[in-house]
């Protein structure tokens, strides 16, 4: 009976090959596939420098760190992550090799994803947010963004109101009886709650609103100089992209003050030495935001290839005085 079992499963649940469909549903499956058969998927091999056996290994350890992992992956760049920490110390080939695979990882991308840090984490962190990945809408200007965090996520989990997570489930039974005008009245009632359901990988997750201010810049706004070419430039990097935040206070309008990293990369960092937004020096000292705002003014780019740009502070008290 067993053999038999598992001969239906390889059937139905074969690991992916390098024609299969790719991403964290396909390492997903396979790391569970792997579970019951013990099988590596096949092709992997022309990937990785190690031999099956050592190939077995690694998944035995990723699939127990998965089952470990509260929320589990949701999207390629967490599973990513998850890869690149449990597999610390194997051979950095192996590692490349398994994430190229399954198109996790760009190659040469590796090292960012292992080596991210914070540039200086300050005293005063309150908490760390992973998003779902960034929409289109979600970019305000070149220092605001909005993100969604799944109700999975501790974070969000830990103060879930019961009738958004009522609200949620009828929901989805309204759905599977075809009634859609129930379905969007609830969903109305979510986004009324600060959540909203978002479609990630075809399959639905309740999701948190989070409004984020970028720590320690400022960039122009939108009818100054500039303040389209920053808009892009943050909506460029972050784009369908999944977001590490780490929050350090909530401004005035409620949003939450942090910084934000995408596929290793510190965003304010990129903001500023690109010359798209100014250090906002009252209200951050750090030393690196300083470097990275006169790095720009001495190559004169961005809003620095004017002589004397307005600073957005100052042009937002001008409105306000109406001059």
């Amino acid at each position: 009976m067993g053999n038999a079992i598992r001969l239906l499963y390889r059937k139905c649940c074969s690991p992916t090959t390098d024609d299969n469909p790719h991403g964290v549903s396909a390492l997903s499956r396979d790391i569970f596939s792997f579970e019951t058969t013990s099988q590596v998927p096949e092709g992997l091999g022309s990937y990785v420098v190690s031999s099956k056996k050592a190939q077995a290994n690694w998944y035995g350890k990723i699939l127990e760190a998965w089952k470990q992992a509260k929320p589990r992956p949701q999207t390629d760049e967490e599973a990513a992550r998850l890869v690149v920490a449990t597999l610390k110390g194997h051979k950095k080939a192996d590692v490349e090799g398994l994430l190229t695979f399954y198109r996790l990882l760009s190659p040469g991308k590796l090292d960012e994803v292992a080596n991210e840090s914070p540039v200086s984490v300050s005293e005063g962190l309150k908490f760390e947010l992973h998003t779902l990945p960034v929409d289109q809408k979600s970019v305000a200007d070149g220092d605001t963004v909005t993100v969604y965090v799944s109700s999975t996520d501790p974070i969000v989990s830990s103060t879930l109101p019961k009738e958004v997570s009522l609200a949620a489930a009828k929901r989805a039974k309204a759905r599977e009886n075809k009634n859609y005008t129930e379905a969007d009245a609830l969903h109305k009632k979510i986004i009324a709650s600060g959540y909203r359901m978002i479609n990630v990988q075809n399959k639905e997750v309740l999701a948190k609103k989070f409004r984020i201010r970028l720590r320690g810049i400022d960039a122009p706004e939108s009818k100054m100089p500039f303040g389209k070419e920053s808009h892009d430039e943050l909506l460029k990097m972050v784009e369908g992209k999944s977001l590490k935040v780490l929050v350090y206070a909530e401004d005035r309008y409620g949003r939450c003050v942090g910084d934000i990293y995408c596929n290793g990369k510190f965003v304010q960092e990129v903001m500023l030495k690109k010359g798209l937004a100014w250090h906002y020096l009252a209200y951050d000292k750090r030393a690196e935001l300083a470097k990275w705002e006169n790095e720009a003014k001495q190559k004169r780019i961005g809003l620095w290839a004017a002589k004397n740009p307005e600073k957005p502070w100052e042009w937002r008290k001008n409105k306000r005085d109406g001059n």
